[in-house]
């Protein structure tokens, strides 16, 4: 019985430990400081079972990993749900094609086209600035139209003005 309740209370500290670390990444410190609160408050109770027991099984060390790593894994999936990011995509194109451009914001997303000197030729390099859960939307939509494309992802922290995609 103890060994399920060290796991789950570790699932839970853990859990609340990842999604603390995402909004303190996200720049959201009050809903972080909150939260920690309560994993804290949580993690020192259950070690302190822990450690305040005569059983010396393995069990409880097991118990208390798995609890870790489960949380760890819940935690992240979770963070996934709640949080929400914006993403810029940076899209090199095979060639220079102003109908891949068009179809692309056809689709609903907000491109824009640099041109660029590759090592033979000149190209576009888009800049899509969209929400993380439109990303595999537009990465279908590139691929199909150039399935060449160089496509990077950065996270980005602060969007101002021009046109935010909501992808269709």
């Amino acid at each position: 019985m103890m060994c399920l309740k060290i796991f789950f209370a570790r699932l839970i500290d853990v859990s609340l430990g990842t999604f603390r670390t995402i909004n303190t990444v996200k720049g959201k410190d009050l809903i972080a400081a909150l939260i920690g609160i309560v994993e804290i408050t949580v993690w020192f109770l259950v070690v302190k079972e822990a450690l305040n027991t005569d059983n010396n099984s393995l069990w409880i060390v097991f118990s208390y990993a798995m609890g870790f790593s489960v949380g760890t894994y819940i935690g992240g999936k979770v963070s996934k749900i709640f949080i929400k990011s914006n993403l810029e995509v940076q899209v090199i194109l095979s060639n220079k094609d102003d109908s891949i451009v068009n179809k692309i914001r056809e689709k609903g997303y907000g491109v824009t086209a640099i041109e660029v000197k590759g090592s033979k030729d000149t190209k576009y390099m888009l800049y899509i600035q969209i929400r993380d859960n439109t990303l595999e939307n537009l990465k279908k939509i590139v691929r199909e139209l150039d399935n060449k494309a160089f496509i990077v992802v950065n996270e980005t922290k602060y969007v101002e003005n021009g046109y935010f995609a909501l992808g269709k």
